[in-house]
């Protein structure tokens, strides 16, 4: 018996724009929200298990960053593709409030407001990437380029 899937706003807005995409769940351990533990719950390769990083610029204010899961975000690239001198990731605690998404459950489509996105080109090295679907324990499979197209992503080095 398969059990249901409830959607995400994530998935209702891929739905929307008619971007094909895939719900997969996977066991979440509260001690590690890692994306090298997401990988390995999904069976998958890390290097297509991207994670959302939400930074604030100095010049810019919030701007977000989407990477293969094993990588630190390198700040000063970061800094640099989105018009800032200088740039740091937010505190833990602004996240929801600014995003709707808690930690481990942030996508980089449907947050409360659009923020300009970059991507790492590596992202067009795979057929499809995994996204956060917006909650912890559900992740979103789809074409790279599909999200690219959805949330106006940059395409750029980030590390």
């Amino acid at each position: 018996m398969k059990t249901k899937i409830n959607k995400t706003n994530a998935a209702r807005l891929l739905d929307k724009a008619k971007i094909a995409y895939e719900l997969i769940p996977y066991e979440v351990d509260e001690n590690d929200l890692s994306a090298p533990h997401v990988a390995e719950q999904l069976g998958e390769d890390i290097e297509c298990v991207f994670k959302t990083l939400v930074l604030q610029g100095d010049k810019t204010g919030h701007f977000v960053c989407v990477i293969p899961g094993e990588h630190e975000v390198d700040l000063k690239m970061a800094a640099k593709v989105s018009g800032n001198k200088k740039c740091d990731l937010i505190h833990v605690k602004e996240l929801l409030p600014l995003t709707g998404y808690i930690r481990g459950g942030c996508s980089p489509i449907g947050m409360k407001k659009p923020f300009p996105t970059y991507i790492h080109e590596t992202c067009l090295e795979h057929p499809y990437i995994y996204v956060s679907a917006g909650q912890r324990g559900l992740q979103l499979k789809l074409n790279p380029h599909d999200l690219i197209r959805e949330v106006g992503a940059e395409v750029c080095k980030l590390f």
